[in-house]
Order: C-alpha cells, then structure tokens, then sequence
C-alpha cells in the first residue's frame, strides 16, 4: 500500500516536464502512433502516385564575358555588362521579363500546351464555372451568354505568366555563369524552353548593341555634317577678318614693341640731357657776373687764359662770355628738340602697337574658335568612322556554355521523399494526438493517477466484468475463487484492514461522486469476501433513493432498516440472510421522512453500535456524495470509507468535490477504490500488462 504523506491533498505539481514520463506517454500510446504513422504513409503514397503529375526539368548554362574581344582599337559604342552584383541581377531580371518570355511563348507555340493554357485542362467535374452554366441554363438564359475566344496576345501573355513561375535562374557561385532551368510536364518541351530563353537572351543582347550602334551612326552622321558646317563658317570669318584689316604679322609687332622700348629709352636719355643742359646755362646765368666762377663753369680755355691775365673788363671777356652761352642756349634747344621727336616717334609706336593689338587679339579668338571647330569635327568624324565599322563586329555579352538536354527522369515530385514527409507527419499528428489526449485527460486509468490526484492510498482495483445481470457477479465470484476478481476483492480486503493494524475498522462505508461507478457491487463483493473469512458481516444497503439490492438478492417484499428506525419491526425480524455468500442483508426501503435526517438521528447511531456488537463488520453502501448528503451524514458514524471511482469515466474535478465534501464533515476517509477496469481499454491507452501481476489473468478471466 502506497504511503500517504499528506492524506486528502494531491501532491504539488512539478513544473519541470519529466521527460520519462513524457516517453512512457508516448509508449503507452505507441499503437495509435503506428496508426497514424501508416495513415501517414497511405495517404502520401497515394497523393505521390496517384494525384500528382511528374515534371520534368532541364537547364542550359551562359557565361558573361569579362573582357570582350575588340576587333579594333577603339572603345565600343555600347558599353558591355558590368560585373557588380547589381547588374548581374538585372541580366536576370531581363531574362525573366514579360517581353522576353513572350517571345519565347510565340516561338515555341506554348498556347496550344494544357500546362500553359488554362482554357485547355480539363475541368473538375465540379467547379464554380460550371455550376453557374447550370444555374443560368435552369434559368434559360444560356444561350444568351457568348464568350469571345482569348486573342493570341492574351493567350501568349497568360503563358509567359506561367513559364515565369517554371523558369529558375541562378548565378554560379563565385562565377559570371547564369544557370537557366526550365520545368515542364513534357520533358522534351523543357530542354526547348531552356535552350529557347537562353538563344533569345543572346539574340537580344546582340540585336541591342546593333540598334543602338545604327542610332548613334546616325546621330553621329548627322553631328559631322553639322560640324562640318560649322567649320567652314569658322575658318571663313578668319580669312575674312585678315582681309579687313592692315595686320601685320606677330614678328611686326614684335618688332614695334622693341622699337617702342628703344625711343622710350632714348627718351629718357633726352630728357636727362635737357634737364643737364637747363641747369648748366642756370648756373651760367648765375655766375654770368663772376668771372672767375664763370670760367670755371663754362670750362672753356678761351674764357680761363682771360681770367688768367685778369683782363675780365674787356671786350673780348665779354664776347667770349655772350659766345658761352649762346653756345649753352643753342645745346639746350637742341636737346628739347630732339626730345621732342622722341616723343613724337614714340606715340606714334604706341598707336601702332594699340591697333595692331586689337586686331590681333580678335584674329587670335576667331582661329582658336577656328582650330576648336576642327579639332571637334576630326574627333567626330573619326568616331563615325569607327562606329560604321563597328556595325559588322558587335558580339554579344554572353555565350553559350551548354545547352539543355532532353531529362530521362522526373524532376518532381520526389515521391520517397514525400512518403518520408507523410509517414514524419503521422508520426507527429499521431505522437500530437496522444500527447493533446494525455493533456486533456481529466479521468483516473491507472492507480498511480488515482493516489496522485486524490492524495489517498488507493486500496484495490476491481477489474469490468461482462455479466449478463447483477447477480451474475455474484455467481461468477462464487464458482471462481481463483479469478483476478476475487483476486481483486482479496486485495481490497486486504488493503482495508491493513490500514489500522492496531484498530482494524468494523463499520465501512462505500460511497462514489456520481450514481453508476460501481460502489454497490464493490460493496457487495468486500461483504462477501469478509465472509469467506468466516466472519459475521452486515451488508446495509443504505441507498434508500436508488434500491438496487433486490436486482443482486432474492429479497422481493423484505423489510428494511427504515421498518427497524421507526419501531415498526425488530432487528432480527428484517435482517435476511444470503445462504449463498453467509452475508446477512438489511435492505433499504422508501422512507417517509428525508433520509438524511434519518441517519442523522440518534436512533440511527445507537443502531450501528448495536451492529457492531454483534458483527465483525457493517458494510454500508451509501448514495453519492455530489448527489444527497446521506453519506457525509452516515460518514462520521464510520470506522472508514472508501471512496469508489469509476475508472475513466468519473472526472477529477468530481473525485475531488466528493472527497472535500466528506472531509468537511470528518470523515475518516481509509482510501480510494478503482472500479470497472477494463483490460482492453488499458491496452488501448498503452497500459498493457497493468493490472494485478497475473500475467494472462484478464484473458483467463474473459474466457469463461
């Protein structure tokens, strides 16, 4: 017998999931997971062979060309692909665009294709289209109804619509190589598709590069002839300007520029010698009435031989004087003079050079715009020359690598990988299942369940039996002593006076949650088995609401306890002894008060002790708990109860409501009862072998 550390109250739940406990549910339930697994398998096995079309794929390879072969030296119109990532998913943008995919449609005739067409499979034999033909024909307006047939655009756009979705291209890793796969139901349609939309790809790089090469020949011709034009205007205005003007040539005016520094040189020598010239006939003025100072300042002999003889007063002195300065007078007038040409000369080179500089200066602009025109116009006309040439050498930005194959396989589906799908998916739907029922089973099945959750030492369990009527248990225990039931019944006798050793009870009472879980048969059973022993025992059917002891008795017309509480009938009047099992049987009757209040009374307890003086034991099969209150009522008359639950059947929260109930009122509750067990709704659940460790006992026990 289990040990109760805390009778009355379910352990505390642990929190952690028990991952034994987890796999044990698991293995219990391994049938119905077998189940669900081969489920699993049949209807994938079906789906894969027998609902889905076998599709076939192919793929062609094309690679970028890095470095395109020029055929001359010169950098081509049309740039080619760049290597970036970017532009490597724009080529395959391209290759998946609506405008090529159509082509490839119109090339390869995909309409007339079922898988392309929609217009062309087969119908359902139900489907919402034909459903609204048949109500519009019930409402005769039918033939009312005219579809236009698709035209060949929508036809070929619908189909590049669904090749799209049947087109995978990828880029090589750490490659410039585009891998195009096709996916067709037709398997020599899919190496085409493939081949087609790598051709076309090719095919309309290259026609790109070619258009693109005619307009900018064209553009190119035209830019020349306009150059050219603009030239010749150029140069004209040139030739023109030169005629207009007297321009000598840059050395000329190289030449007037020296000449021009040279008279300003020469002027201002000049002008020191007329500044020289000035102050030399100043101090001469000056020093006109000092001989002396005169003939020292005019430095002439003449003058300095006088003024030696000191002969100054004479004439000669004077005349030489007057010659002096004359002289002195006549040098400076000769130096203004030709200062004076000097400048004359000079301005004169100055407006040359002023003129000859303007004119230049424009002459200069208009042979530069001159020589930009040329210099534009040979850039452009070579250019042109070189695009024309271009025109018969253009090559396409990608070759092919290798072309698709006709596929001697299906691509799609993989139907062992969808069997292995199917058969995981029932192993989880299967293993879910069980795992959701363990979760939501509110029920005791197994002992283990029952002491768990009622916090009581589970006493015995007592397996179905499939008797024809109640009394058909009594004879199937009588005549097999042997059987797990009687075996059943002798552990629960045992357990029940095990559980005081030193105040074994005399008075039980069996009582359950709900009506129908097996507390009266069980009551009967335990009576009978302490009987064997060959003690007195007291059956009382205490039920007095649901009197069922006449279906298990031939006790038709007895009286009851109810005659012996009110002073209607003595004890030994009432009392009917069962020959068949030695147990004496005090019936229940249809009281005339409520029968709670009759075992309530006083009466009702000197009445039991009086059993208990003169028998072993009083059984005392009492209604249920959740039902009336009759049993908390004779409860606490009690040496013991046991609580009676039907297995899988009554529900926790029932077990517990009742057991609270009688612990209210302080019953001494010894233990729980098991009732009904069936064997093979253990196995169903995975609890095979459960049971009262007779091996093949149930079977031996079913046989008979």
């Amino acid at each position: 017998m289990p040990h109760q550390t805390h009778p009355g109250a379910a352990p505390d739940e642990d929190d952690e999931i028990d991952l034994l406990a987890l796999a044990g549910t698991l293995w219990r339930g391994r049938l119905w997971i077998a189940l669900a697994t081969a489920l699993g398998i049949l209807l994938a096995g079906y789906y894969a062979y027998f609902q889905t079309t076998s599709v076939y794929s192919a793929s062609t390879t094309v690679a970028l060309q890095r470095e395109q072969p020029q055929v001359v030296d010169f950098q081509s119109v049309v740039s080619g692909v760049s290597n970036d990532s970017a532009s490597m998913n724009t080529e395959i943008e391209i290759m998946r665009s609506a405008q090529l995919l159509t082509r490839v449609a119109d090339a390869l005739d995909l309409p007339q294709y079922p898988e392309f067409a929609p217009r062309l499979r087969e119908e359902p034999t139900f489907s919402i289209g034909r459903a609204v033909q048949w109500v519009r024909g019930l409402l005769g307006d039918a033939d009312d109804v005219v579809v236009a047939p698709p035209n060949r655009d929508s036809q070929l756009l619908t189909a590049a619509n669904i090749l799209r979705g049947k087109i995978d291209i990828s880029l090589l890793r750490s490659s410039y190589v585009f891998r195009i796969e096709a996916t067709s139901e037709d398997r020599q349609l899919a190496a085409r598709l493939a081949n087609t939309l790598a051709e076309f790809y090719i095919r309309d790089q290259l026609t790109l590069k070619q258009e693109a090469t005619e307009e900018a020949t064209a553009w190119l011709s035209t830019r020349v002839s306009e150059l050219k034009i603009e030239l010749e205007q150029a140069v004209a205005a040139v030739n023109t300007f030169r005629a207009q003007t007297n321009l000598a040539s840059t050395e000329a005016l190289t030449g007037l520029n020296a000449q021009a520094r040279d008279l300003r040189s020469r002027i201002t020598a000049a002008r020191a010698e007329v500044e020289s010239a000035g102050s030399r006939l100043a101090a001469l003025d000056a020093a006109s009435n000092d001989p002396a100072a005169f003939a020292d300042l005019a430095a002439d002999p003449t003058l300095s031989r006088i003024a030696a003889t000191g002969e100054t007063d004479g004439d000669l002195f004077e005349t030489r004087v007057a010659t002096v300065l004359e002289r002195a007078e006549a040098e400076l007038a000769r130096a203004e003079a030709q200062l004076g040409t000097l400048e004359r000369s000079a301005a004169q080179v100055d407006g040359q050079i002023s003129d000859q500089s303007g004119d230049l200066v424009q002459l200069q602009q208009l042979e530069r715009e001159a020589e930009a025109s040329r210099l534009i116009y040979e850039h452009f006309l070579s250019r042109l020359k070189e695009t024309s040439v271009q025109q018969g050498i253009q090559q396409a930005d990608v070759r092919l690598l290798s072309a698709a194959n006709v596929p001697g396989s299906p691509s799609a589906p993989n139907r062992s990988r969808i069997v292995i799908l199917g058969a995981i998916l029932g192993l989880m739907i299967g293993a879910g299942l069980i795992l959701l029922r363990e979760m939501m089973q509110n029920t005791f099945r197994t002992t283990e369940d029952l002491h768990t959750g009622t916090g009581y030492a589970v006493m015995g369990t007592l397996p179905r039996l499939a008797a024809r009527n109640r009394r058909s248990v009594l004879d199937y225990v009588s005549s097999k002593p042997n059987s797990a039931l009687s075996e059943a019944v002798r552990n629960l006798r045992t357990s029940l006076l095990l559980s005081n050793v030193d105040n074994p009870p005399k008075t039980v009472m069996l009582t359950s949650s709900t009506p129908g879980e097996g507390k009266t048969t069980a009551s009967i059973l335990l009576a009978h088995n302490l009987a064997d022993l060959g003690k007195r025992v007291l059956l009382i059917e205490g039920d007095l609401r649901r009197r069922v002891f006449a279906e298990y008795f031939d006790v038709q017309g007895a009286r009851g306890i109810v005659s012996i509480l009110s002073g209607e009938a003595c004890f030994e009047d009432v009392v009917v002894r069962d020959e068949d099992t030695g147990v004496d049987l005090l019936i229940g009757e249809r009281p005339n008060v409520n029968a709670a209040d009759l075992y309530a009374s006083e009466r009702f307890a000197g009445f039991i002790r009086e059993c208990e003086a003169t028998y072993d034991y009083v059984i005392i099969d009492t209604p249920p708990v959740l039902a009336v209150p009759d049993a908390r009522v004779i409860g606490r008359i009690c040496d013991a109860a046991l609580y009676v639950v039907l297995w899988d059947k009554t529900k926790q929260k029932q077990v517990a409501q009742g057991l609270d109930l009688l612990r209210s009122v302080g019953v001494p509750i010894a233990g729980t009862v098991l009732s009904r067990v069936d064997p093979k709704g253990m196995k169903r659940y995975g609890y095979e072998g459960y049971g009262y460790g007779y091996g093949k006992a149930y079977a031996g026990y079913y046989e008979n």
